[in-house]
């Protein structure tokens, strides 16, 4: 039998996908200034269902107010804004 005949229709499953939790920054404003958030604390809140593999911070939406933000994953404009707002981005390894 040929071998477009023999391999599957159906596209391709990559094995090695990382399954972040995304949570945004307009979803930070909830927490006092200068608290510290980490993984725990945003399943605590609510935030986070799962972690998977870790929780990944997107810039969209503004942050007033200074936090100190841990997360496996940040995007260019998070660490950005966190910054500008007076807060620190922490890169948590695994």
């Amino acid at each position: 039998m040929p071998l477009h005949r023999r391999l599957p229709k159906r596209g391709f499953t990559n094995i090695f996908k990382k399954d972040y939790a995304i949570v945004n920054l307009r979803d930070l404003g909830r927490f006092a200034a200068g608290e510290k958030i980490t993984p725990e604390v945003l399943i605590e809140r609510g935030l986070v269902r799962r972690l998977g593999d870790g929780v990944k911070i997107l810039g969209e939406g503004e942050l007033k107010l200074p936090l100190h933000v841990s997360a496996h994953r940040f995007s260019k404009s998070a660490v950005q804004k966190i910054q500008q707002a007076g807060g620190t981005a922490e890169t948590i390894r695994t």
